[in-house]
């Protein structure tokens, strides 16, 4: 659907150039969003899928490892979006005090990512409500180290920001001047907080997202953290369980399109067809998850019989193996702490695993050896391997 009003422009002064800054309408869109069969099929899919996803919370034994992992491997995905190296495996060794294989501040920025989310997710759990407080105390741990300090983590902009182009006269758009972006977010936290609004919570998440991205309320940091939004609301609501659904790698591999579904909102108000495409990247992203989480399982599970036939030493080994399940990256102090063995007999049994092709050493060092769930870090790595490719 067309909408006429979709917001109004603002002449303002950046860097010597007059710019058109856009200050969108408030949600939700007038007219309301049309829920077409054909919309309301796409949002039913997307909820069956994330119930899903949810049922592996219950299903899977080893949820744990996957919860930790997919976290992670969000953060990774998320920031390569803007333009990080960094991998999964250099942000566990990273986690672990250890030395990346990538420039720092780029570990650094992942590493923050994965920080940010967990601080949403208690601050919500110990009743703090999605609000402008969290979203600023979200950014600040966001930004807090790396590149993006000297951004004024926490704080929304005071200066202009545009996006696209090498200077604001040849912007591809230029978000609300910075005397408008207060009085954005709070009408933008007044729609996410209304109980009059009877919006299933994906369209709902889905609207929100478009308008903090139009908002672009920060200087540094707004694309991971309008991502990151999506999966807290979800999670607050309720309709998520866990933190185990991630848009990222979709957005990217469908980025040219995300930008022109981005465009369309801001310039005709067509809601529509960026929430058929929102809600598609939904679905896919669900039951890849799923797929992925079972392939975890098995291989945990197949990893376990082949350790268990070992003989006398299997034991012994199976209680170290069992590590890798709650950690994929680990060295042998860690192991002695968490298993109580002996040094040695954590020595000869990662010698084992290391024979069955289970687990790997990836330093190469002859000291303070680093080890990895080999067999799953495989399983993880394929869509990251995906993401290279594009």
């Amino acid at each position: 659907m067309k909408r006429e009003h979709t917001g109004d422009y603002e002449i303002t002064a950046v860097a010597g150039e007059q710019v058109k800054a856009f200050i969108p309408s408030p949600l939700p869109p007038v007219p309301g969003i049309d829920i077409s069969p054909e919309l309301q099929q796409s949002h039913d899919q997307a909820l069956i899928a994330v119930g899903e996803l949810n049922s592996l919370t219950s299903l899977l034994p080893d949820y744990s490892l996957l919860l930790y992992s997919y976290v992670r491997k969000e953060a990774v995905l998320s920031s390569r979006i803007e333009g990080t190296q960094s991998s999964l495996s250099d942000l566990l060794v990273s986690e672990m005090d250890g030395i990346p294989g990538v420039p720092l501040e780029d570990v650094t920025e992942v590493s923050n990512y994965v920080a940010a989310m967990q601080y949403g997710l208690d601050k919500i759990r110990e009743g703090l409500p999605l609000s402008l407080r969290l979203i600023r105390e979200m950014h600040e741990v966001l930004l807090r180290k790396g590149r993006g300090e000297g951004k004024n983590p926490g704080e929304f902009r005071t200066s202009q920001n545009w996006i696209g182009g090498t200077r604001p006269g040849n912007a591809v758009f230029v978000p609300p001047p910075p005397h408008r972006v207060m009085e954005c977010m709070g009408k933008l936290e007044l729609f996410i907080h209304d109980p009059a609004l009877l919006l299933p919570v994906l369209i709902k998440a889905a609207l929100v997202h478009v308008q903090f991205e139009t908002i672009h309320p920060f200087l540094d940091g707004n694309g991971r953290l309008g991502r990151l939004l999506i999966t807290l609301m979800l999670c607050d609501s309720g309709i998520l369980k866990a933190p185990l659904l991630y848009l990222s790698l979709f957005f990217k591999v469908h980025r040219q399109e995300y930008y022109r579904l981005l465009s369309d909102v801001r310039s005709t108000g067509d809601w529509e067809a960026w929430l058929s495409y929102f809600l598609e990247a939904v679905t896919l992203t669900s039951r890849q998850a799923v797929t992925t989480a079972r392939q975890i399982a098995r291989q945990i599970s197949d990893d376990r019989k082949i350790i268990g036939q070992t003989g006398r030493s299997s034991a012994t080994t199976l209680l170290i193996f069992e590590c890798f399940t709650r950690k994929l990256i680990a060295d042998s102090k860690y192991i002695v702490a968490e298993t109580g063995l002996s040094p040695a007999t954590v020595n000869s049994g990662l010698t084992r695993l290391q024979k069955l092709h289970i687990v790997s050493e990836i330093t190469g060092k002859k000291r303070d050896k680093i080890y990895s769930y080999a067999r799953c870090m495989e399983v993880l790595n394929q869509e990251l391997e995906y993401d290279t490719k594009e």
